[in-house]
């Protein structure tokens, strides 16, 4: 049997993010789980803002398509979600949007998400965590008829939740943190 193959997604391009340091923790923990992890950056797949104009003159950008494929290769996918005016940012969404029109050969509209296992988490530097950047995103791939697993980590105050060596200090972040990560797997292991 192949190993299993977890996707790693920030949705922030900020230098200092506290979403691409919570990603690069979960993916150490998935990694530690044994997970085959891959981590990217969405600056590596630039996208024009999403135009149905844009995509019948043009198509769908290649970015958008290397994305679709990369995501294809995987058996599940964890998103980092910074939260800007309690919604996901327009980099998340619009990425969504563009691979979410995707369409290689021999394959239904959007197929790569009805086939791979979603997480999703977050991090804030408020009390919130991130928690209605959550439920927004949950509600997009949803709409994208992606599995998007119960457990989700929204991490209040992230600049105190870590310690000198970058790892989570608190022991309910941690406990949530290894949830997310057992149930990840064992969705992921399911649809291999």
């Amino acid at each position: 049997m192949s190993a299993l193959k977890i996707l790693v997604i920030p949705g922030s391009l900020r230098s200092g993010s506290l979403n691409a340091k919570l990603a690069a923790v979960l993916a150490h923990e998935l990694a530690q789980s044994g997970a085959d992890v891959t981590r990217i950056s969405l600056g590596d797949f630039p996208l024009p803002i999403y135009d149905g104009d844009l995509q019948a003159k043009s198509g769908v950008p290649q970015h958008a398509v290397n994305l679709k494929r990369m995501i294809g290769t995987h058996h599940g996918v964890l998103v980092v979600t910074p939260e800007y005016n309690s919604s996901v940012p327009a980099l998340v969404k619009n990425t969504i949007d563009w691979v979410s029109r995707v369409q290689d050969p021999h394959e239904a509209r959007g197929q790569v998400f009805r086939e791979r296992v979603f997480a999703i988490a977050a991090a804030s530097g408020n009390r919130l965590g991130g928690t209605r950047a959550l439920a927004a995103l949950r509600l997009i791939l949803s709409a994208c008829h992606a599995t998007v697993i119960p457990n989700q980590l929204a991490l209040s105050f992230a600049e105190q939740a870590y310690d000198d060596m970058d790892h989570l200090k608190h022991q309910a972040d941690i406990d949530t943190m290894r949830a997310l990560v057992r149930q990840l797997i064992d969705h992921s292991q399911r649809m291999m």
